[in-house]
C-alpha cells in the first residue's frame, strides 16, 4: 500500500473514497464531495447575516452530522452552538466538546431522557431540549436529579409545521410554569420552527406565513411576560425564512442548516427579488460525485449514483454545471443519464447536487472537501446512523 492509498491506517477504495492530496479525478465514486471555497463563503455570508441583525445561529447539526463542519460553522461562521433531532446525534456534538447543544425535538423514552440527562457532564456546557407535554416535565426532571445535571427546556409551539408542539398560548403558559417549577430544570425560552413552509417557492407566500407564525409567538412570549416568566431565546429560522425571523422583533435564534450546503429543493424556492436561491444568495457547495459506468445506448449513459447513495423524497438530483446532460432516473445502483449528444465518456465524472441534502448525507461515512483540483480535507461524517 503507497502512501497515497491510506490516511490513519484506512485504505482509499475500502475504508475511504479519497486521500489527501489526491487528484481530483481520481476521487473514488459515489462519493460526498463539498467545495471549500464555496462551502466557507456561505458560512461566512450567514455568520456576518446574523450578527449584523443582532441574532444567535446554532446551525443545523442534522443537516450535516458532522462535528468538523459545526466546528467551521462556529469558527468561521460565528455559530454558538448545534441543534440536533436526536439524543444520540446530540450525543455526538456533546463528545466532542460542544457546549451548547439543542435537541430540538421532544425526549419521552426513560432511557433516552437518561442519557439526555448525562449530557451536560460529557460535554461540559449546556443542553436544551423541547417539551409540548406537561407529562413530560416530571420525567425529566427526575432525570436531571438523578445525575445532578440541569435540563434546560423550550416549549415548543406549532406555528404551522403541523407536527409537534402545541397550538395555544395556554398550553405554552401551563407547560412553561411547570417547567420552571420543577427541579433540575430550567424554563429557558421558546421553539417555533415553521417547517411547512421552509420549502414553499413564493416569497409572499413565504412570508404569509411567518407573518402568522410570529404573530403567534409575539402572543405566547407576552403571555409568559405577565405570569413573570422570562423568555430568554426564541428560537427558529431556516435556510428559506430565516430574513423574517431575523427581521421580527420576536426570535433572537436562527436554526439554518441547508444554506451552508445547498440543494436542489432549496435551490428552487425564490428571494424578494424573484430569483432563485441558488442563483446568488447561496452557492452549491455539496456534491454527490458519481461516474459514468456505462455507455452501451448511444443517448443514454449509467452512472455509479443510483438510490443508494442519495435521497430522492424532494426529487431527483441535477447535474452541476451541465445543460447538455440529464439525471433522468434511477434504480438501487444506478442512475441514468440523458446524453442526446453522445457526449459523455465511460469513467467520465458528474457533480450532482442532491434533491435533499440531509438524508443524503445520512448515507455516506465521508465528506471529500475540494480545493484547487485536490483533496484538502476528509471529514467524517460523525453521526451517520445517530438516529435514536
Amino acid at each position: 500500500m503507497t502512501k497515497q492509498e491510506s490516511i490513519d491506517g484506512l485504505e482509499v477504495g475500502f475504508d475511504i473514497p479519497a486521500s489527501i492530496g489526491m487528484a481530483y479525478e481520481d476521487i473514488q465514486t459515489p462519493c460526498l464531495i463539498l467545495d471549500l471555497d464555496a462551502l466557507e463563503r456561505n458560512v461566512k455570508k450567514m455568520g456576518d447575516y446574523a450578527k449584523a441583525h443582532g441574532m444567535r445561529h446554532r446551525a443545523h447539526g442534522k443537516m450535516h452530522k458532522s462535528v468538523d463542519v459545526l466546528k467551521l460553522q462556529m469558527e468561521l461562521g460565528g455559530a454558538i452552538g448545534v441543534c440536533c433531532q436526536k439524543v444520540s446525534e446530540a450525543e455526538v456534538f456533546a463528545r466532542a466538546g460542544i457546549q451548547d447543544i439543542l435537541v430540538s425535538n421532544q425526549v419521552r423514552e426513560p432511557a433516552k431522557i437518561d442519557r439526555l440527562a448525562r449530557l451536560p457532564k460529557i460535554s461540559g456546557g449546556k443542553i436544551i431540549v423541547c417539551v409540548d407535554d406537561v407529562a413530560n416535565v416530571a420525567d425529566l426532571s427526575a432525570a436531571a436529579q438523578k445525575h445532578g445535571t440541569t435540563i434546560e427546556c423550550f416549549v415548543e409551539i406549532d406555528c404551522g409545521a403541523g407536527r409537534c408542539g402545541v397550538t395555544t398560548t395556554e398550553a405554552v403558559v401551563e407547560i412553561a410554569k411547570a417547567i420552571d417549577a420543577a427541579p433540575g430544570l430550567k424554563y429557558t425560552g421558546i421553539q417555533a420552527y415553521q417547517g411547512a413552509m421552509q420549502h414553499m417557492d413564493d416569497y409572499e407566500a413565504r412570508k404569509a406565513k411567518l407573518d402568522a407564525a410570529i404573530a403567534q409567538v409575539k402572543d405566547a412570549v407576552d403571555a409568559l411576560e405577565k405570569e413573570g416568566l422570562k423568555t430568554e431565546l426564541v428560537s427558529g429560522g431556516g435556510t428559506g425564512s430565516y430574513y423574517f425571523e431575523s427581521n421580527s422583533g420576536v426570535y433572537n435564534e436562527l436554526q439554518c442548516g441547508s444554506y451552508a450546503f445547498m440543494d436542489a429543493d432549496y435551490g428552487r424556492i425564490h428571494d424578494k427579488d424573484g430569483k432563485r436561491i441558488d442563483a446568488g444568495e447561496w452557492e452549491n457547495a455539496l456534491f454527490l460525485l458519481t461516474s459514468v459506468m456505462s455507455h452501451a445506448k448511444p443517448q443514454l449513459a449509467v452512472v455509479d449514483a443510483g438510490l443508494k447513495a442519495q435521497s430522492v423524497d424532494s426529487g431527483l438530483p441535477f447535474i452541476f454545471g451541465r445543460d447538455d446532460v440529464k439525471y433522468i432516473k434511477c434504480s438501487d445502483e444506478h442512475g441514468v443519464v440523458e446524453d442526446k449528444g453522445g457526449v459523455l465518456k465511460v469513467n467520465e465524472k458528474l457533480k450532482l447536487v442532491p434533491g435533499h441534502c440531509d438524508p443524503t448525507c445520512n448515507v455516506h461515512d465521508w465528506y471529500v472537501g475540494v480545493r484547487d483540483g485536490k483533496v484538502e480535507t476528509l471529514w467524517p461524517v460523525s453521526a451517520r446512523g445517530k438516529a435514536y
